[in-house]
């Protein structure tokens, strides 16, 4: 019997992907994590190996990069899955399009690789080996649909995360009852947790000083590695830190509204702070040689998603030699002093989203067709260009 092939590298395409999965009722194989595990996917490989960030971060991941490049190769050649959903994880997914190609598969790419940041060429070769695409912000659909592409805009998952009462997460969390509350997610990859924990722990260890009426938890991916995991715990102890385990299933976003103002790195969850009004201050850091190359080719000036939304930095932004303790600390009391203003950023951020909208949903709508008719999906088809 065929099945659907997913590939989904990062921890928030591995969320996604099972939400699709839940809503499609589908047996499925590839690369994802324990939230796809849940759902029922059968795992070629686990994402907690190969997640890094940057040119020399996943230069490091390379060998099980390729290892399971080459095992989800293999699956979808036996397998001859009736199509193949690919969530985010831009650089080992374009891997799969020719393979994919060759083999008859039709793909549907949901979260949209971020072309607009790096330049439209490489979306021109994407777009050409693709089916379909579901864009999860709005001014993406329109910059795929040019390209070639049949585009759906489907929502962000970040706006569908459940939220629970505020008072009920901060006793769940055990926060100070009062105090302004501070979250500090360092992010899911091995590389980005060891390069912002310290400073963000140092920065929010600055705006404690003068008052007691601050708390804060970090956020502990659940994609990040054993080793890892153990050294974010010994760091934020020796910081008189608590920790809070984030679970694959619920995201970090499911704890964000306990919270006045998070600590950042620059991805999904500075979305999910900014929806869920923990004013975020996002951070970004990665090596020399990356650093290089991105300023070579980014073309925006803004790198966290909430700003790039609102076309402006309306949320501060802290990147590379700036991630400093003093920075975060200088940030931290501003956005917690004067979090009023930012609110009406947070406000601005959802309406440009949209309400109403059911992503998985809409992503499993698209795939059904598919499902139906696997040989006509094959046979109908839009060429690739």
């Amino acid at each position: 019997m065929s099945t659907l092939l997913v590939s989904a590298g990062e921890q928030s395409g591995d969320k996604a992907a099972a939400d699709v999965l839940r809503h499609l009722g589908e047996r499925a194989f590839g690369l994802g994590g324990d939230a796809c595990a849940r759902a029922g996917m059968e795992l070629t490989t686990h994402l907690r190996g190969l997640t890094g960030m940057g040119t020399y971060e996943v230069a490091s991941k390379l060998p099980a990069i390729v290892r399971a490049r080459s095992r989800l190769t293999k699956e979808l050649r036996a397998r001859k899955p009736w199509a193949a959903l690919l969530v985010n994880y831009t650089g080992f997914n374009t891997s799969l399009l020719d393979v994919l190609r060759k083999e008859g598969v039709p793909v549907l790419w949901y979260g949209a690789p971020q072309v607009w940041a790096w330049g439209m060429f490489r979306g021109k070769k994407i777009a050409a080996k693709l089916d379909q695409m579901a864009v999860m912000l709005p001014f993406e659909e329109p910059l795929w649909e040019k390209l070639g592409v049949r585009t759906r805009y489907v929502g962000h998952p970040a706006t569908t995360i459940s939220r629970v009462p505020r008072g009920v997460l901060r006793d769940a969390l055990g926060l100070a009852p009062l105090a302004k509350a501070v979250a500090i997610l360092p992010g899911s990859r091995p590389h980005e947790v060891r390069a912002l924990l310290p400073a963000l722990l140092a920065g929010y260890e600055r705006v404690r000083r003068p008052t007691a009426s601050v708390d804060a938890r970090v956020l502990v991916a659940p994609s990040l590695d054993a080793a890892t995991r153990a050294w974010v715990t010994e760091k934020a102890a020796a910081a008189r830190v608590q920790i809070a385990q984030v679970d694959a299933d619920d995201g970090a976003g499911l704890f964000m509204p306990a919270f006045d103002a998070a600590l950042c790195a620059s991805g999904t969850a500075s979305l999910e702070a900014a929806l869920s009004r923990a004013v975020p201050v996002v951070t970004y850091k990665v090596s020399m040689l990356t650093e290089a190359l991105a300023r070579a080719v980014l073309t925006v000036k803004n790198v966290a998603l909430p700003n790039v939304l609102l076309g402006e930095r309306a949320f501060p932004e802290l990147l590379q030699r700036d991630v400093t303790p003093r920075a975060v600390a200088a940030e931290l009391m501003m956005v917690l002093e004067e979090r009023e203003r930012f609110l009406v950023a947070c406000d601005r951020v959802e309406r440009t989203l949209g309400a109403g909208h059911d992503p998985a949903k809409a992503v499993a709508e698209m795939l059904e067709p598919w499902r139906r008719s696997p040989a006509a999906a094959r046979r109908n088809s839009p060429p690739r260009r």
